[in-house]
């Protein structure tokens, strides 16, 4: 009874042809396994992440789009683990509108704009000194 979301399901960077399967303006940009587990665990699911699998139609074999998670979606009798999330898509979209909200998500989006601005200062002084 266990499903299994890959993070090319909420890739907003991907197609529908390249197996985005929520609508683009819900869905994260480059999500990783590792998210997709922790929003899922802290809403109580049964989940397992499996590091080593990858989607089929991914053709980048870098580690950050390694990865599956498997969320366990339904017990024995068929009646859903959680009642606010009967169907694959409904945790699919709960997962892509919660990971923007990640404190690694938040943290990463302040500390990148810092780096790039001290890194653009950088090049123009070194382009200075040449002339």
């Amino acid at each position: 009874r266990f499903i299994c979301i890959y993070p090319a399901y909420l890739n907003n960077k991907k197609t529908i042809a390249e197996g985005r399967r929520i609508p683009i303006d819900k869905a994260v940009e480059n999500p990783t396994s590792t998210e997709i587990q922790d929003v899922c665990a802290a809403v109580g699911f049964n989940v397992l992440l499996e590091k080593n699998k990858m989607y089929p139609r991914e053709w980048n074999r870098d580690m950050q789009y390694r990865g599956r998670v498997r969320i366990q979606l339904k017990q024995d009798d068929g009646n859903p683990c959680l009642p606010q999330f009967p169907t694959r898509k409904s945790v699919m979209l709960y997962a892509a509108e919660t990971i923007p909200k990640l404190k690694t998500r938040t943290q990463k989006m302040g500390g990148s704009d810092q780096s790039l601005q001290q890194g653009e200062g950088g090049k123009k002084g070194k382009g200075k000194k040449k002339k």
